[in-house]
């Protein structure tokens, strides 16, 4: 359980030094999908949905990437229910998805994909 716990912690310090010294010195991995294509991909805005949610400033947050913005809690809540059935070895609270469900939010991925390069209202803010 401690390395597990361990990984998480480094993760999310790694995660908040790359946020906070990006912030600082606008220093970035930029969208290779974006850079090459001029297209945004399903994930543009991810990194400065991120920083906006670290200022609280969630309006900015939505509008840099409105579906992962969504999504963000119930993602977290099927990680640490998977961390938390691991770790205790117990049943899962939510029962097995089915395949189904993973097509249609792959058909939803897709779809926004193709709508936020379309609509405006889609694509992630400018800085």
């Amino acid at each position: 359980m401690k390395k597990i716990v361990i990984k998480i912690l480094i993760f999310l310090i790694i995660l908040v030094l790359y946020l906070v010294l990006g912030s600082a010195f606008n220093i970035y991995i930029g969208c290779p999908i974006h850079d090459i294509t001029g297209f945004h991909c399903p994930g543009c805005g991810l990194t400065r949905m991120l920083l906006s949610i670290l200022k609280l400033d969630f309006y900015q947050a939505y509008r840099y990437n409105p579906l992962l913005f969504i999504t963000l809690p119930f993602i977290i809540f099927l990680y640490f229910n998977n961390l938390y059935c691991k770790l205790y070895n117990k049943k899962s609270i939510i029962k097995k998805i089915p395949n189904w469900f993973w097509y249609i939010i792959l058909f939803i991925v897709i779809l926004y994909g193709i709508m936020r390069n379309i609509i405006p209202y889609f694509a992630p803010t400018d800085i």
